[in-house]
């Protein structure tokens, strides 16, 4: 196809029932899991490497998101469920009378309490989804953050309101003329981890993290059970015990 390139291996006939598709029956078919806390209960408590550590101890190794991936503002911590969207990298300006914005703003309308629109932009370096109207948008909505693997702008005015904001790098570009949404609510990989709409998502000052949903539970239950022995090993190191001595006692480092 001219002037296009995909930011993940896409057939021409997969983008045509992308785009048939009941964009909103994804996100319907989510469903409501038991939770043994609130996600303020989560947002207060937990925190990246606890997470990380409880999907290693399950054998999922990889749903970190790279390291490239950054706060904007380090003071805030963001828990919520995925709304994905996928980009198509493009090399002309929109037809006239097309509207490059459209599925951008159907996702961002359609947000609702919690929810986390998770961008995925490619490897091109020449995206910059999201900036201070998206984030006003999403905020109002409830929307508990905002995820990407390309760049954010408008970074003064998005750190103002205080709305939690993960990137691949700030640049002051437009989406329009370089890339487009091309499907909602899909399964895609944004920063190296696969994201599905509802997946839960965390992020903090080291980082983000995606539990799928079908280990939600269980990987709750298990943070609640090591934050445990977390508090324990710094009392007892705040008590002046060797590290040693607490490593053999509790076994966490």
């Amino acid at each position: 196809m001219t002037g296009v390139r995909f930011c993940l291996d896409l057939t021409i006939n997969q983008l045509s029932n992308l785009k048939s598709r009941n964009r909103m029956s994804a996100v319907a078919s989510i469903p409501e899991r038991s939770q043994t806390i609130t996600m303020s209960d989560m947002r207060e408590r937990f925190f990246t490497a606890l997470l990380s550590d409880v999907l290693d101890g399950l054998g999922c190794v990889n749903q970190a998101m790279a390291s490239t991936i950054r706060p904007l503002d380090d003071a805030l911590v963001m828990v919520g469920r995925a709304r994905t969207a996928l980009y198509l990298e493009v090399f002309e300006a929109p037809e006239p009378g097309e509207n490059p914005y459209e599925l951008e703003i159907e996702l961002v309308d359609s947000l609702t309490a919690d929810q986390i629109p998770i961008f995925c932009c490619g490897k091109s370096g020449r995206i910059a989804p999201w900036g201070g109207l998206l984030s006003t948008a999403a905020k109002f909505r409830g929307a508990a953050g905002a995820v990407m693997d390309g760049f954010v702008r408008d970074t003064r005015e998005i750190r103002r309101i205080e709305f939690p904001v993960f990137h691949g790098g700030i640049a002051p570009l437009d989406s329009k003329g370089r890339g487009k949404i091309v499907a909602i609510d899909v399964g895609i990989e944004c920063a190296g981890v696969k994201v599905r709409s509802g997946d839960l998502v965390f992020g903090d000052a080291d980082g983000v993290i995606v539990v799928p949903q079908e280990i939600e539970h269980q990987v709750i239950v298990a943070a609640l059970e090591k934050l445990k022995g977390e508090r324990k090993t710094m009392h007892a190191l705040e008590s002046g015990q060797s590290l040693a001595a607490v490593f053999a006692e509790f076994g966490i480092l």
